[in-house]
C-alpha cells in the first residue's frame, strides 16, 4: 500500500497555487461581478415592475392585467441580466439564447391562439379602445364593459346577459364607442298629415327643443321636412344632449312632441325615430 505524504501534497498544492493565483484571482474576480450583476438586476427588475404596475394602476388598467404585465417585464430584465451574468463567468451566452429562442417558437406554435389574444389584450391596454364602465358594441354584441383581461373581455348586455368575448376577435372588428364622446346626437322622424301646416309643424317641434334644458343649444340643431311620402310629411329633427342623459331625452322629447303636435291640431301619421352617435367635432 502506497504512503501518503501529507506534507508532499501539502506543498504540491501550495505551489499549484503560487503558479495560478492570477487564474484564481480572475475567477473569483468573475464570480463575484457574476453574483453582483445578478442580485443589480433583481433589484433593477424589481423598481421596473413597481413603476409599470404604478403607471398602469394610475390609468385605472385592470388589476390582472396590470400585475400580469408588471411581472413580465420584471422576468424580461431578471433574464437579460442572467445571461449577463453566465457570460461574465464565461459560459457560452450564444448557446443560452439560441436554446431559449428554441423554446420560445415551441411554445408559441402551441399556444398561438392563446397568444393572439394575450397580444391583442395587450393592444386593448395600449391603444384603450374601450374601457370598463363603457357601453360598446363588438361585433354586432352591445353592452357594458366589465372587465378586460388578458385575453378575453366581458360584457354586460342591456338585458343582464353576460358575454366573454376573445381580445383576438375584438381587435381585429370594428369597435363602436357609444360612451366615450361626452355629446350624442339624437335623431328623430316624426310624420305627420298631408294637410298639415309645414311651417307651424317647425315652429312647433323648435319650440320643444328650446324649451328643453338638456339640449345643447350651440350645437347643431336641424329641423326640417326630409321627405314627401304617399301618407305622409316627413320631418327630420336633429339635436345634441350629454351622452348619460341620451336615451331619457329622447323619451322625454318624444312625449313632448306628440303632445304639442296634439295641441296645435296637427294629427300624427306614424312616427320612428334613429339615435345615432356622431362624434363632438361633426
Amino acid at each position: 500500500m502506497k504512503k501518503i505524504n501529507v506534507v508532499d501534497d501539502i506543498n504540491h498544492a501550495g505551489n499549484w497555487l503560487i503558479r495560478n493565483q492570477e487564474l484564481i484571482l480572475s475567477y473569483i474576480i468573475n464570480l463575484v461581478s457574476s453574483i453582483m450583476i445578478l442580485v443589480i438586476g433583481f433589484f433593477i427588475a424589481k423598481a421596473i415592475s413597481n413603476v409599470i404596475k404604478k403607471i398602469l394602476i394610475t390609468r385605472n388598467i385592470d388589476f390582472t392585467i396590470s400585475g400580469f404585465l408588471s411581472a413580465l417585464a420584471k422576468y424580461i430584465v431578471i433574464t437579460f441580466f442572467l445571461i449577463a451574468s453566465l457570460g461574465c463567468i464565461g459560459v457560452q451566452t450564444t448557446s443560452v439564447i439560441a436554446i431559449l429562442g428554441a423554446a420560445g417558437m415551441a411554445v408559441g406554435l402551441a399556444l398561438q391562439g392563446s397568444l393572439s389574444n394575450f397580444a391583442a389584450g395587450v393592444l386593448l391596454v395600449i391603444l384603450r379602445p374601450l374601457r370598463i364602465g363603457e357601453y360598446v358594441n363588438l361585433e354586432n354584441i352591445s353592452g357594458t364593459v366589465l372587465n378586460i383581461h388578458i385575453f378575453y373581455t366581458t360584457l354586460r348586455t342591456l338585458d343582464g346577459k353576460i358575454v366573454v368575448m376573445p381580445n383576438g376577435k375584438i381587435i381585429s372588428g370594428n369597435i363602436i364607442n357609444h360612451s366615450r364622446e361626452k355629446t350624442r346626437r339624437n335623431e328623430f322622424i316624426i310624420s305627420v298629415a298631408h294637410n298639415s301646416d309645414i311651417d307651424l309643424v317647425i315652429k312647433v317641434l323648435k319650440n320643444v327643443l328650446e324649451k328643453d334644458k338638456r339640449v345643447i343649444k350651440n350645437k347643431d340643431i336641424v329641423v326640417g321636412l326630409s321627405e314627401l311620402t304617399p301618407s305622409s310629411l316627413n320631418f327630420i329633427v336633429r339635436c345634441w344632449s350629454n351622452t348619460d342623459e341620451l336615451n331619457i331625452v329622447y323619451w322625454d322629447l318624444m312625449a313632448k312632441f306628440k303632445k304639442t303636435l296634439d295641441l296645435n291640431n296637427i294629427s300624427t301619421s306614424h312616427s320612428k325615430i334613429e339615435i345615432c352617435c356622431h362624434k363632438k367635432n361633426n
